[in-house]
C-alpha cells in the first residue's frame, strides 16, 4: 500500500465553493491604470483584503469548521496562527456557536489581536517560534479536545483558499499569469489546484520574502527545506510551508520569485497611495514582483491574490510623499 497521502482535488475545491457560500465574501476585482504602466502588464487584483476578517483565510477556516461532524464540532476547535487564521478561525467557530482556541505568537500585531477578540476566541500566547506555536497548541488540544484546524497543512483549508482564485478566473477568464504570496502553503496550493483545472495553460508563480525564503529554497531542492529565524515585515509570511501544500506547489506551480522587504514597503505604499486601499506587507508581496517591470511578464495579463490588510495603523512602515493616480 502506498503511504503517500491523498492530494487536494477539484471536487473538493467545488465542495468548499458551496459551503462556504454566504458565509465570506466574494471580493472584487480591481484595476489600475497607473500600475499597468508602471509594470508593463494588465493588472487583475484579487482583493482579499476586503473578505470577512480581512484577509483570504476565512475561505479556509469557514470551510473546515462546517465541515466538521455535530458530535466532533461541540468540543471545539484551536489553532497556532500569526493573526489571520486565527481571527479566521474564531468568526468561523462564532458562526457555529462553538469554542475557538488560538495560540499566537507575543509579537503579533495588535490589528490581528483585536481581531480575534473580536470574535470571542480563548488566547494563549506563546514565544515566537514555530517550535513554540507547536507545543502550545498540543497543550491547548489535550486539555479541551478540541479539533485542529491547520492554518494551511490541512486538505478542507486548502480547499476553502483555492476558491478565491475560482472567483478570480471567472471574473477574468483570459489571464497568462497567476502570482500568489506563499508562507505555509495554503494558499498557493489552493490556487494552483483550481487555476491549473480551469486554465491548464495558465503560468501559477509564488512569491515570497527573501528573508523568509523556504518555500523557494523547498522548490529548488525538491524537498522541504526550513528558514529557522525567519525575518520579514511580512509577519503572515513567516510560516514553514507544510507537507500537503509543497506536494501540489512541486506539481503545479512554475516558480517562486523572492522580493526584499524594502520591495514589499514599495510596493505596499503604491498600493495604497494609488489604488486608496489598505493592504497589509504580506498582501503587497506579488505585486513587490512586478516592481522592476520582469521581462518575461511584461505586456501580460497577470492576476494577483492581495491576501490581506490587517496591519497596526500605528505603525506604518514609511514617510514622506509619493506617486498618486487611479
Amino acid at each position: 500500500m502506498s503511504s503517500t497521502p491523498p492530494g487536494l482535488t477539484w471536487p473538493l475545491i467545488e465542495e468548499a465553493r458551496e459551503r462556504i457560500a454566504g458565509k465570506v465574501s466574494v471580493t472584487p476585482v480591481l484595476t489600475s491604470s497607473t500600475l499597468d504602466g508602471l509594470s508593463g502588464a494588465q493588472l487583475h487584483f484579487k482583493c482579499e483584503n476586503f473578505q470577512k476578517g480581512g484577509a483570504f483565510k476565512a475561505r479556509g477556516a469557514t470551510n473546515a469548521v462546517f465541515a466538521l461532524p455535530e458530535s466532533q464540532s461541540r468540543r471545539g476547535v484551536a489553532t497556532h496562527s500569526s493573526g489571520n487564521h486565527a481571527a479566521a478561525l474564531a468568526r468561523a467557530a462564532a458562526l457555529r456557536g462553538i469554542r475557538a482556541y488560538v495560540v499566537m505568537p507575543d509579537n503579533t500585531a495588535q490589528a490581528k489581536r483585536a481581531a480575534v477578540a473580536r470574535y470571542g476566541a480563548e488566547v494563549t500566547w506563546c514565544a515566537p517560534t514555530q517550535a513554540a506555536r507547536e507545543s502550545a497548541v498540543r497543550q491547548v488540544l489535550a486539555a479541551t479536545g478540541a479539533t485542529l484546524i491547520h492554518p494551511y497543512d490541512d486538505l478542507l483549508v486548502m480547499a476553502g483558499q483555492g476558491t478565491a482564485a475560482v472567483e478570480l478566473l471567472r471574473a477574468v477568464p483570459d489571464l497568462e499569469v497567476l502570482l500568489c504570496p506563499v508562507s505555509g502553503g495554503g494558499l498557493l496550493s489552493g490556487t494552483a489546484v483550481a487555476a491549473k483545472t480551469l486554465k491548464p495553460a495558465i503560468r501559477v508563480i509564488g512569491v515570497e520574502p527573501a528573508g523568509a525564503d523556504d518555500a523557494a529554497r523547498s522548490l529548488h531542492a525538491g524537498r522541504i527545506v526550513p528558514v529557522e529565524h525567519p525575518n520579514t515585515i511580512a509577519d503572515g509570511l513567516r510560516a514553514t510551508i507544510g507537507e500537503r501544500p509543497f506536494a501540489e506547489i512541486r506539481r503545479l506551480v512554475e516558480d517562486i520569485i523572492t522580493v526584499t522587504d524594502e520591495a514589499i514597503v514599495r510596493a505596499m505604499r503604491q498600493l495604497w497611495e494609488v489604488m486608496k486601499i489598505v493592504v497589509e506587507p504580506s498582501g503587497a508581496v506579488p505585486y513587490a514582483a512586478l516592481l522592476d517591470a520582469p521581462p518575461a511578464l511584461r505586456g501580460r495579463r497577470i492576476g494577483i491574490i492581495v491576501s490581506g490588510g490587517n496591519l497596526d495603523l500605528d505603525h506604518l512602515p514609511w514617510g514622506g510623499a509619493g506617486p498618486t493616480g487611479e
